[in-house]
């Protein structure tokens, strides 16, 4: 059985007023960080002796809402996953050749053993970079690249100087300029060092089953869709229901790993961090987070961007009952073609 904690997370209210950090009233979840912009504030003025806001000097993009501003975000989340399942096929394609390839290079005779030998005696050792990659398993390999990610957009955003570009880009905002790119940038963007710890804690925890079930190119592919699209699915709701701002963080992605995990192996027992003597069943667990977020989509709570993550878990329960086996599994034509484009270009 695979023993797994699950940690809430913190959330970023109103980034120009006072930036408070909130747990989360869901205490077998996480949170998707969301940023609502000053026209949403009900809060009155600052009270003398609170620290400044950072991100007070910034001017946060807001134009109106229209149910047309949807098309190039869908067009959008549609290439991206596109483009995410292509790369990801052609990753798996040239690792299993490359793969082949060492497999036909081993000695066949006394004569090249000895020749392999003499090379790997003069051959120099790894550093220690090397070797600590190449103790990591799969899911770690997987893991720490997203986790680097994640980090260097969070000291981005400690630089002052780079504020007005992290908002701009590192945050999903319909009714901002940029539109488009930061529908997957804002999946790998955390401003609070509480939430990106929560984050990358729960991915961590659940990424080894997901991984050993799907392989690491299968769930790049899953993870970085879920990213766009969750993200699609918050556009969706705020322009459905004209509640305009921002939000950032990977719990959109990270929420299509825990359904998609949890539907695999329901039987799976979750405990919360702080309280371990307590277990339930991963089929419940994922049951209970759903119908928060589905309870905050229709009551509008502000806590997190729950259509996020609600689209977020809805897609990994997708890709675990049709997706890995209609999309990922018909991948052998796209193959084929890539094949014979590759063999091609090599022969010229």
């Amino acid at each position: 059985m695979f023993f797994r904690n699950v940690f809430c997370a913190a959330n970023l209210n109103n980034p120009c007023k006072a930036a408070l950090l909130r747990p989360s009233s869901n205490r077998v979840g996480y949170g998707r960080i969301q940023i609502r912009s000053s026209f949403h504030s009900r809060r009155g003025p600052r009270k003398p002796g609170l620290e400044p806001d950072p991100l007070e000097h910034l001017k946060i993009e807001s134009r109106p809402l229209h149910a047309k501003g949807l098309v190039r975000p869908f067009l959008f989340s549609i290439g991206v996953s596109s483009v995410s399942l292509a790369g990801c096929v052609i990753w798996e394609y040239e690792s299993l050749r490359m793969h082949a390839a060492n497999l036909f290079k081993r000695p066949g005779s006394w004569l090249s053993a000895q020749q392999k030998k003499i090379y790997a005696h003069y051959k120099s050792e790894p550093g220690p970079v090397r070797k600590w990659w190449n103790s990591l398993k799969d899911s770690e390999k997987v893991f720490y690249p997203i986790l680097a990610a994640n980090v260097l957009v969070f000291c981005a955003w400690r630089v002052r100087a780079f504020q007005p570009f992290m908002v701009k880009y590192f945050c999903s905002n319909p009714s901002g300029s940029a539109v488009c790119l930061p529908m997957i940038l804002s999946a790998f963007s955390h401003y609070s060092a509480l939430h990106l710890a929560a984050n990358m804690y729960v991915l961590y925890s659940f990424m080894p089953a997901a991984v050993a079930s799907m392989g690491k190119e299968q769930f790049v592919a899953m993870y970085l869709c879920a990213g766009v699209l969750s993200s699609f699915a918050s556009f969706l709701y705020k322009v459905s229901f004209n509640q305009p701002g921002l939000s950032l963080g990977a719990s959109g992605a990270i929420m299509s790993v825990l359904s998609y995990v949890c539907l695999q192996f329901p039987d799976t027992k979750l405990s919360i961090i702080f309280l371990p003597m307590y277990t339930f069943a991963a089929g419940s667990a994922i049951k209970v987070i759903m119908s928060i977020d589905l309870a905050g989509v229709i009551f509008g709570w502000k806590f997190f961007d729950h259509a996020a993550h609600l689209g977020g878990a809805l897609f990994g329960m997708a890709w675990c009952h049709w997706g890995g086996t209609h999309i990922w599994g018909n991948r052998d034509k796209f193959l084929q073609y890539y094949h014979t484009l590759r063999k091609n270009t090599t022969d010229r």
